[in-house]
């Protein structure tokens, strides 16, 4: 069982407000670090030639960096309800300048793979970063809050292959990590110098913090149907994500890879009005919020589905779809944190590693989809995957 700490020893987090400032450091460090899981990809046919990799080879990249992510979420997560959050920060922060350098200066693929994933790793910083800003807010604020941030953690995602493949291609895919690297520092810096402090929530060692929060998952019914609604929403959102490109780069678009690109700017447009999603949990409640949201995730896919090859129906459909989805996580993420204040940190780390999961279920069940029944295909597992989730929805208690 955990150990709380003493109660004369006050959580200086949660007794002092979270600034305009403080939010707005916390939502671009999450937007620059986010990124780090997604720069590799568009740079690969450049690493590729230079080392003269096949294409499984190629492959081992975005998989080892996401691997160390997921990695992260099991092994590192848990730690922010033991660690003081800023002195943990801190030390991610620094690993991720020196995985970036390794990355940049990498002689060869096992030297890059061993980098990528050290910094799939370190990209921890961002689950350190939610959890923490919802301990420093009120019940009332706290889906504000949330919403605030994963509008910088989606905006990241969306932005970051645009960014890299802009600059590897003007000045070489070693750049890419340097600019990565310089981020990383600065943000490591800022957040270390203001950045509140607060006193960690238990005192147990790292590997019964480990396996309580295997048990946590166990014992808590909620976070289990909150875990798998969400996966599964995810899941349809990456069957979107994971065949777009290929489906636009044939006939009737016709779009080369700068183009199809582009339709992540599009789906900024869904992510940020999706912000406002964060006020309409108090009011409607999360359950009933995540099944609006999944009721308009169904209605984009049905769209770009019934008037298949239209673009304007595509625009539509992937600002609906993100805008749901967005805001679903949201509100999900709200009553996840509501389950045991004193276990945010392993219980958000359990929550992701789930929602991860889910999405790399959808990226491989789009691409077979796709493979076999073309776009329609896609449609209809998309919109299985959000009535599974709207099921394990409908069971949450909240």
């Amino acid at each position: 069982m955990d150990k709380p700490v003493p109660s004369q020893s006050s959580n200086q987090s949660t007794s002092q407000s979270l600034s305009r400032f403080i939010l707005l450091l916390m939502t671009t460090a999450i937007a620059a670090t986010a990124a780090n899981l997604y720069y590799n990809q568009p740079i690969l046919p450049l690493i590729g030639h230079e080392f003269d990799l096949t294409n499984a080879q190629l492959g081992s990249i975005p998989a080892l960096t996401q691997f160390g992510y997921a990695f992260a979420l099991l092994f590192i997560s848990p730690l922010g309800d033991s660690i003081a959050r800023r002195r943990l920060i801190g030390i991610l922060s620094c690993l991720l300048v020196a995985a970036c350098g390794f990355a940049a200066l990498s002689p060869s693929l096992p030297i890059l793979l061993l980098s990528v994933f050290l910094i799939g790793v370190s990209a921890n910083i961002t689950q350190q970063l939610i959890p923490f800003a919802a301990s420093m807010v009120s019940p009332e604020n706290k889906g504000a809050t949330l919403g605030t941030l994963m509008m910088g953690l989606t905006i990241g995602i969306l932005l970051s292959r645009t960014l890299s493949g802009f600059v590897g291609e003007q000045f070489g895919w070693r750049s890419v990590f340097v600019m990565s690297a310089v981020f990383a520092a600065i943000f490591g810096v800022l957040l270390r110098v203001f950045l509140p402090t607060n006193t960690p929530h238990t005192t147990l060692r790292y590997f019964p913090l480990i396996k309580s929060s295997l048990s946590l998952f166990v014992k808590h019914k909620s976070l289990q149907k909150f875990t798998l609604a969400g996966a599964f929403w995810f899941a349809s959102f990456n069957v979107l994500w994971a065949t777009l490109a290929i489906y636009v780069s044939d006939a009737p678009f016709n779009y080369n890879a700068q183009q199809a690109g582009l339709f992540g700017v599009i789906a900024l447009a869904g992510v940020i009005g999706a912000k406002s999603s964060g006020k309409w949990v108090n009011k409607l409640g999360s359950k009933t919020l995540v099944m609006i949201a999944l009721a308009l995730a169904a209605t984009g896919f049905a769209i770009t589905g019934l008037f298949a090859g239209n673009l304007l129906s595509l625009i539509v459909g992937i600002i609906l779809i993100d805008f749901a989805v967005f805001s679903a996580q949201v509100a999900n993420q709200v009553r996840v944190f509501s389950i045991n204040p004193a276990a945010q940190s392993r219980i958000n780390g359990i929550y992701m590693l789930g929602y991860y999961t889910g999405g790399a279920l959808g990226s491989m069940a789009g691409v077979k989809a796709f493979a076999l029944y073309q776009w329609p295909g896609v449609v209809v597992v998309s919109i299985a995957f959000i009535i599974i989730s709207a099921i394990f929805n409908a069971f949450a208690k909240k």
